[in-house]
């Protein structure tokens, strides 16, 4: 299943997108006689995710057309939610990305790092270049928590993830390179996180190992590279977090990239991933 933000009459609201249509949640309560909230972040606190799944799975594939509200491509998205307890991003997690900057492939722990939710954009929202930074952007998987869950292992990880977007991931380059100590200064600023436009559940990934994630400059392909080839796996990045900090519903891991790209002012940069939707943002300079 597919769920999404969407504006509908001035509103954000929560939809399922099937194929080329999109349904609101609202017009599912009111057909279905549910009471599920229409809220992706609320669905996510609430744990209903897993029961919207399970009558998506069921209902009948004509009777979610007869739902539909319009063509997905004729919709406006917006981000998933607004307001995430917590933002997390891991560095250099990619073999490739490892060696280009000399680093240890035997890490025992991850580089880490927190955004705050005033860096949160969506889809088509502008990424604004600060007057005083030279600014990268990196496309990266991200992990959308499902569960509250404490010191949890690897294995337990299916269990408590909702499922994954695409998103992407900016650093003030100049700042970083002043001193590798201000990694964390150097991913706070405003629109340095978009996300979205999709959360697809974790039963609509096959192998999650093949999964394929790039760094899209202007169209073109700059980097390319498989979940597999990372140094910390998904199931481990989630396990990792979880015995430092509580994971709440909806809070957001972006896994690391498979490069960057220097971002200019009229640049379009986007992350895509195998066939979810891509994430795609222009770049203008901050005013």
């Amino acid at each position: 299943m597919r769920l999404a933000t969407v504006k509908v009459n001035e509103t954000e609201q929560a939809a399922i997108v099937y194929e080329q249509a999109v349904i609101l949640i609202k017009d599912i309560n009111r057909v279905e006689k549910k009471s599920w909230e229409t809220n992706v972040f609320t669905i996510l606190q609430k744990e209903q995710l897993n029961e919207i799944n399970q009558w998506y799975k069921r209902v009948d594939e004509q009777k979610i057309l007869d739902l539909a509200l319009a063509e997905a491509k004729s919709i406006e998205y917006m981000p998933l939610y607004r307001q995430p307890k917590k933002i997390f991003g891991i560095g250099m997690n990619y073999m490739e990305k490892v060696r280009d900057f000399n680093a240890s492939p035997t890490e025992t722990e991850p580089v880490s790092f927190l955004k705050p939710d005033s860096s949160l954009i969506g889809l088509e929202e502008p990424i604004k270049l600060p007057i005083q930074s030279a600014v990268s952007g990196e496309g990266e998987l991200g992990i959308i928590i499902g569960k509250t869950c404490r010191n949890i292992e690897e294995h337990e990880v299916p269990e408590v993830v909702a499922g994954f977007t695409n998103t992407l991931d900016m650093t003030a380059k100049d700042i970083h390179a002043r001193n590798p100590r201000f990694l964390q200064v150097s991913k706070i600023f405003d629109t340095f996180f978009s996300f979205g436009p999709h959360l697809i559940t974790f039963d609509e990934i096959p192998n999650l190992e093949d999964v394929s994630v790039s760094t899209v400059l202007n169209g073109e392909s700059i980097h390319t590279n498989t979940i597999r080839n990372m140094m910390f796996p998904p199931w481990l990045i989630v396990s990792y977090f979880s015995k430092i900090v509580t994971l709440s519903p909806g809070d957001i891991i972006m896994t690391g990239t498979p490069g960057s790209v220097l971002l200019s002012d009229g640049d379009i940069v986007e992350c895509k991933i195998n066939d979810f939707p891509s994430l795609r943002n222009p770049v203008i300079k901050e005013v």
